[in-house]
């Protein structure tokens, strides 16, 4: 069972809003006692999400919790938009895929970079994206 000790809520409409949320999110992973990397990790894979989140989704909000499973220290990120939705994720989810111009690793990538990876959308009603990355992970 994963138990929450700390949380906020942090508005994302605009890319000026990137930065801040990546020092929060850096300051939870220095609390939990993280590694550099895993910090980079976790980092990085917030910096795609809510990249994300401002271009597909149109701006949402981002949830950073402090959280622990009894064994281990960690930091949860929630990205909630409410934009269109993503047509077919197991494609999204595929190396190479972009509805963009970009290389399409994104969520792949992302899921890559954390321990644990869920998303949740719904055409015409938005995405959640949830991410947890272990301090030992």
């Amino acid at each position: 069972m994963i138990t929450t000790t700390n949380k906020e809520e942090v508005p994302i409409v605009k890319e000026q809003d990137v930065v801040p949320l990546r020092n929060r999110v850096r300051d939870y992973g220095i609390k939990v006692g993280m590694s550099i990397l895993n910090q980079t990790k976790l980092i990085t894979a917030t910096s795609e999400l809510v990249r994300n989140l401002l271009k597909y989704g149109g701006g949402g909000k981002v949830i950073v919790e402090e959280v622990n499973n009894g064994r281990d220290y960690g930091v949860r990120v929630t990205f909630i938009d409410n934009g269109p939705g993503i047509v077919d994720i197991d494609l999204a989810m595929k190396d190479g895929y972009s509805t963009g111009k970009s290389l399409g690793l994104g969520l792949p990538g992302t899921r890559r970079l954390v321990n644990e990876f869920n998303i949740q959308t719904e055409l015409g009603n938005g995405t959640t994206v949830t991410i947890i990355k272990w301090k030992n992970g």
